[in-house]
């Protein structure tokens, strides 16, 4: 879970320029925070789904920005 919210995190800087909400990235961040809290023994798989989905769905929203070609990659290389 917390690769997802820092995935989010790391497109939402590589956009922010333009596309700038720092509400919106505070609040990833918080999110990421808490997650260094969380009890995984308590976090089930459909939880770990319902992120996953989740981040994958806001992704999909973001394609189009990055096919124009106009931000350039958010990682330099491959992370997973």
């Amino acid at each position: 879970m917390e690769n997802c919210i820092g995935t989010i995190i790391d497109v939402h800087k590589s956009i922010s320029a333009q596309y700038e909400n720092q509400e919106f990235l505070s609040q990833f961040e918080q999110l990421k925070q808490a997650i260094r809290y969380l009890d995984l023994e308590q976090v089930c798989e459909k939880d770990i789904l319902k992120v996953e989905q989740a981040t994958n769905d806001l992704l999909r929203e973001f394609k189009t920005v990055f096919e124009t070609g106009n931000l350039g990659p958010v990682y330099r290389s491959v992370k997973n």
